[in-house]
């Protein structure tokens, strides 16, 4: 006797059911999750079940005082700031069973996908720790794929529901599953934290919005090491161009 059932086969809602006969593939929607959020220029209505949460770069090269950025004189107490309010949001929106993804820079140990020009802003004299090589304090390969450099914190816990993505640019859509992750899960607003907000975060927040995803950067749980001009640029630019600027609090009074 023939079976009937159907069995599932991808990732909800980008899911077809089939059997020996039959292919669905009509990938029923999310449940909608309404929430309304205030942004410093609109108040958003937002579904909570097509949103996910991108954190980038909350590692130990930049976070921490034997990282990498440490290493070569930059203070990374504001790189810091956005830990304690991550650690307060991320629980709350995993309980809404909204996706946290770890954007972390994460090479491989060979490099050979990193142009001469990429390993240039880790070394620009080519005599000093750049990509790949040991760190004094750790001996740890600066960010790495799997080594002490590229993790997160120690701070900030990484749920085993939790997303890892690695990049290999400051934009975590170049040569990365992130675009094909977020699709197959389909999730259309993004959430953006982490550091440096002008650089990793802004670059992957525009390839974000150029891709068509709705994009809102979370003023709180983000920082930059970058002069106060730079943040005062990022914040501008993503209002007036690339999305909305809102804070954590926002977020948790809407869905709380």
């Amino acid at each position: 006797m023939q079976n009937t059932s159907l069995e599932t086969l991808g990732i909800p809602p980008n899911a077809w059911t089939v059997n020996e006969t039959t292919a669905d593939i009509t990938r029923p929607s999310l449940s909608p999750k309404p929430a309304i959020i205030k942004t410093e220029t609109k108040t958003l209505h937002l579904d909570l079940a097509k949103t996910a949460i991108i954190v980038i770069d909350m590692q130990n090269d930049f976070c921490h005082p034997d990282g990498w950025l440490a290493h070569i004189g930059v203070d990374v107490t504001p790189a810091r700031s956005p830990i304690d309010p991550l650690v307060n949001f991320l629980p709350k929106l995993r309980s809404q069973s909204i996706p946290v993804i770890w954007l972390n820079w994460g090479n491989r140990p060979d490099l050979l996908n990193i142009s001469a020009g990429l390993r240039h802003v880790y070394n620009p004299t080519g005599k000093g720790i750049g990509l790949g090589d040991p760190l004094p304090k750790s001996n740890a390969p600066v960010l790495t794929e799997g080594s002490w450099a590229a993790a997160v914190v120690d701070e900030l816990s990484q749920k085993p529901e939790d997303i890892c993505v690695s990049k290999y640019r400051m934009s975590g859509f170049w040569d990365t599953p992130l675009d094909s992750i977020l699709r197959n899960l389909g999730k259309t607003t993004l959430l953006f934290a982490g550091v440096n907000a002008d650089q990793c975060v802004m670059a992957t927040l525009q390839d974000a919005n150029f891709l068509g995803y709705d994009c809102i950067f979370v003023s709180d749980c983000s920082a930059t090491t970058s002069p106060e001009y730079c943040w005062q640029a990022t914040l501008y630019n993503i209002k007036q161009c690339f999305g909305f600027v809102t804070d954590s609090l926002a977020i948790l009074e809407a869905i709380k």
